[in-house]
């Protein structure tokens, strides 16, 4: 077990046994949602959550993150790469995920990936300061273009993208209100690979689109 692993563990142990009814919400529950970068798709093992009143959610989220190219009915290599997967979008959407319910608005995030494009397996501890707890809680009037209606709305979303070379960058958002970006940090390399090594080194393959885009513009490494 990685060491890590062996810290978030630590800090499971010491608080599994807190009660998670003393929630701090304004609302019902709080979002965590991924997504990669075109191209560099992404495997996504667990995603744990430790929340700030001592509760802990083991696989939050896991699969596939949300990720502009290629299309999920994409047949085929393109005739022109239509994606860009350098550096981030100016506006991140919330991603592929859930609601995190029964929870309090979180303190630590640890998450394990696969990156399939190098292959490699990352994991990432991100903390969560009271600082972007307080801006989760905040209300802000805003006008929401969905409905065409003033409204009070929350940044009640947590939203990581996962790129390739560890990388982890998450924002936190609401629908009708702007991202705001809380954290970079970089993974460390899982040494065992995925699955805790029983998979023997082997990995899925991206898709041919993904590995064309590649072999033709490389992976834009430093643009994360």
């Amino acid at each position: 077990m990685s060491k890590l692993v062996l810290i978030f563990a630590l800090g499971l142990l010491i608080t599994a046994c807190t009660s998670a009814n003393n929630h701090s919400l304004p609302y019902d529950a709080w979002r965590l949602g991924f997504f990669a970068p075109d191209y560099m798709e992404v495997w996504i093992e667990t995603a744990n959550v430790l929340d700030n009143s001592g509760y802990v959610i083991f696989e939050a989220a896991s699969g596939v993150p949300s990720i502009g190219y290629p299309r999920a009915r994409s047949k085929g290599i393109p005739e022109v790469f239509k994606g860009d997967p350098k550096g981030w979008p100016d506006r991140v959407g919330w991603g592929k995920g859930k609601y995190v319910k029964g929870a309090d608005l979180p303190k630590q995030l640890y998450i394990r990936w696969r990156s399939l494009v190098e292959p490699q397996t990352y994991q990432a501890r991100i903390d969560i300061a009271e600082a972007t707890r307080e801006i989760m809680r905040k209300g802000e009037k805003t006008f929401c273009r969905a409905d065409a209606k003033w409204i009070t709305d929350y940044r009640k979303a947590i939203v990581i993208g996962l790129a390739p070379g560890g990388i982890a960058k998450a924002w936190v958002t609401g629908p009708c209100l702007t991202p705001i970006e809380i954290a970079r940090v970089q993974g460390t390399h899982v040494q065992r690979g995925h699955n805790d090594g029983d998979s023997g080194g082997k990995y899925d393959p991206p898709s041919a689109e993904s590995r064309a885009y590649i072999e033709k513009f490389g992976i834009p490494y430093g643009s994360w």
